[in-house]
């Protein structure tokens, strides 16, 4: 009884090897890499920095509130806080919920 038990034991055992062996030759879906480096969607905006084109790329803003991003920091200087996003019109406190983890100083 042991030596059955022990057996089927070093099948699955073995089995459970092979297996490893075969998904370690396969090749990852398309886009994934071994680092999984971050995507679009989840790099942070230096809101003191970015272009108009880097703002767009943020949920909720287009074209006109990225260059009222701009604009507001050319007047008032570089942004201290997050929050002070709220200031320029256009960005509400329901937007502001939605970038505020997408952005960064």
């Amino acid at each position: 009884m042991k030596r059955s038990t022990h057996m089927r034991s070093a099948a699955l055992w073995g089995l459970l090897l092979g297996l490893a062996v075969i998904l370690g030759h396969l090749s990852a879906p398309a886009g994934w890499t071994q680092a999984n480096p971050p995507s679009a969607e989840n790099q942070l905006v230096n809101i003191n920095k970015a272009g108009v084109e880097e703002l767009t790329s943020l949920p909720g803003i287009g074209p006109k509130i990225a260059q009222r991003i701009v604009e507001y920091r050319t007047q008032h200087g570089p942004f201290k806080r997050k929050e002070e996003l709220l200031n320029v019109q256009g960005i509400g406190p329901k937007k502001f919920e939605r970038l505020k983890d997408r952005i960064t100083l």
